[in-house]
């Protein structure tokens, strides 16, 4: 059983066999739309779970407020080395914007609603720590608009529905899909999922080089993801922070100037414990044990 179904199941039966008390905590729990969670299971891997399964996890006012108040927490928590953004439920990931909610609003509302989306995309892809992104189920306009915003992406094998269909809705990706599909893909590519509209699978998507991995058949994206975390965690966690600082300017820089910008990132590295961690267990022959000091 993949670990979000496990934590899926066990919720299930805490409630079930639970205390009115516990169910009560539970259930006020369950309530936000987005959360976060530390894995004692994978040492400085934070989840960042997307929680609306009754609309697959669509972006509503609530879950666009929450997450963004995830993103502000973690941002500051020098204990997370890698974020996993995923979905609470399996065999999803998010379905876009909230459309029955968009209904509703006002022309001024949906102005704030689309500068609140892009606020808080523009605060999950400044992370100083690498993000991933575990696309269980679904994930299209908005919502790959998501993914997109995190440095990488895993797709489950079994997701049949990836892309950009706005243009089939009279409107264009409005929370940066044009913009990062381009820098992602290149002009053409980007052209072609966003001109026509269709739906990717899985292994689509990683072929075009939309999704960076693709879980087993019969595994989870984020079973997939937190292994990739796992792996990037076990890194020195300052010089990760580094790296991802200068691998976001590359593309703003020519390269003498952007030479020079990762000689400043690199230089600060030279004085920390972390790095003479690294030197003394290389000499030792034995694998680091990083602090992020």
């Amino acid at each position: 059983m993949s670990l979000l179904k496990a934590l899926h199941t066990s919720l299930v039966r805490a409630v079930k066999h639970s205390t009115p008390t516990i169910r009560r905590f539970i259930s006020a729990v369950n309530t936000h739309e987005a959360f976060l969670q530390s894995l004692p299971s994978h040492p400085g891997v934070t989840t960042l779970s997307l929680n609306r399964p009754h609309a697959k996890n669509a972006i509503s006012l609530q879950l666009l407020k929450q997450l963004t108040d995830c993103l502000d927490a973690v941002r500051f928590d020098d204990s997370v080395r890698v974020l996993v953004l995923n979905s609470s439920t399996p065999g999803s990931f998010c379905s876009g914007a909230d459309l029955a909610e968009r209904r509703g609003m006002s022309k001024g509302q949906v102005s704030k609603f689309l500068a609140d989306l892009r606020t808080a995309l523009g605060k999950l892809e400044s992370l100083p720590m690498p993000t991933v992104a575990a696309i269980d189920g679904p994930a299209l306009g908005g919502g790959l608009e998501l993914a997109l915003a995190c440095d990488l992406r895993v797709a489950a094998h079994s997701v049949t529905k990836i892309g950009l269909p706005e243009t089939k809705l009279g409107i264009i990706p409005g929370a940066g899909g044009t913009q990062r599909a381009t820098r992602i893909l290149g002009l053409s590519k980007a052209k072609d999922i966003i001109f026509t509209g269709r739906s990717l699978t899985a292994a689509e998507a990683e072929e075009l080089g939309l999704v960076d991995y693709v879980s087993e058949k019969g595994a989870s994206a984020t079973d997939r993801a937190l292994t990739l975390a796992e792996e990037i965690a076990a890194n020195a966690p300052l010089a990760l922070r580094s790296a991802k600082l200068a691998i976001s300017r590359a593309l703003e820089l020519s390269l003498e100037p952007g030479l020079d910008f990762e000689r400043a990132a690199y230089e600060p590295l030279l004085q920390t414990k972390d790095r003479e961690e690294a030197l003394q267990a290389f000499k030792d022959k034995r694998k680091p044990v990083f602090k992020g000091e």
